[in-house]
């Protein structure tokens, strides 16, 4: 006989709450303390939205159902952190150091997002469902979207926008891998995914529809996922069209570093200056 783990249990209930979804309100005090069980997966880590799995990205849609759940059944109310007063409907989190996380002034998470022991975050902003893993940098101003999925080790650099996504609950978030470097005000969205030791240079741009190519060989690797362990840059290549000849953005693999290499600053700037990038 097979026993359900309380974890199958909880996603069940959730599916049957989505299911009802009509009918639900914030009156309902059941449903919502099994809405917040789940929650409160999220935000400790002991679940996540979506995990790397091999070569792909398996979501466990239920988690996102209670996200959305959520959103209906929380109403509207003042939040005051110090002399900070926000409307919302989900709460900021609190209790830092007992994360062991190291939040600087104008950091803000929501309650549902999850941060690794040893993360640090400069004024910056984490949504809800996201998983930031363990001694990651958020620095300023960047974003981590909900759902998104980061690393362990990661370096995501000022003003660096991580895409979210909520809907269609089936839709992959971005999953960044361990051990990467981010550069400055770049934008990863719609799904795409950087592989484990990457450097991505400042201000590329990588969706679910950039194509990644092999600078050595002119090869197109895929779309919207960088290989581990390479360094890549934003550039165009060109193509026709019946207006004219114009270029479209990619993602150009400039080189790829032994598995677990550490890129110090001094060489990766040799590798980007060489191609006329800056960091």
């Amino acid at each position: 006989m097979t026993i359900d783990s309380p974890q199958d249990v909880l996603r069940a209930q959730v599916e049957e709450l989505w299911e009802g979804r009509e009918g639900l309100t914030a009156g309902d005090s059941e449903a919502v303390a099994t809405i917040h069980a789940a929650i409160n997966l999220l935000d400790t880590g002991a679940a996540r939205v979506a995990e790397p799995d091999g070569s792909g990205v398996v979501v466990n849609e239920w988690l996102k159902l209670a996200i959305l759940l959520l959103f209906q059944v929380s109403q509207m109310e003042t939040i005051e952190m110090g002399p900070f007063e926000f409307a919302d409907k989900i709460p900021l989190k609190t209790d830092w150091i007992d994360r062991q996380v190291r939040v600087v002034p104008g950091a803000q998470a929501r309650w549902g997002s999850y941060q690794g022991p040893g993360v640090v975050m400069m004024p910056s902003y984490t949504n809800i469902g996201a998983y930031v893993g363990d001694n990651t940098m958020v620095d300023t101003w960047a974003t981590v979207g909900s759902c998104a999925q980061i690393g362990r080790n990661v370096h995501l650099s000022g003003g660096v926008g991580i895409g979210g996504v909520l809907e269609p609950p089936n839709a992959v978030p971005v999953v960044i891998g361990d051990d990467s470097l981010i550069g400055s005000r770049c934008i990863v969205a719609e799904g795409a995914r950087v592989g484990d030791g990457v450097v991505l240079g400042a201000g590329a741009v990588l969706t679910g529809s950039i194509p990644v190519i092999d600078a050595s060989t002119g090869d197109e690797l895929g779309r919207g996922v960088v290989p581990d362990w390479c360094v890549a840059v934003q550039a165009t290549r060109s193509r026709a069209f019946p207006g004219g000849e114009f270029g479209l953005p990619c993602v150009l693999v400039l080189k790829y570093l032994d598995p677990g290499e550490r890129h110090d600053k001094s060489a990766l700037n040799d590798v980007l200056r060489t191609h006329g990038v800056t960091t």
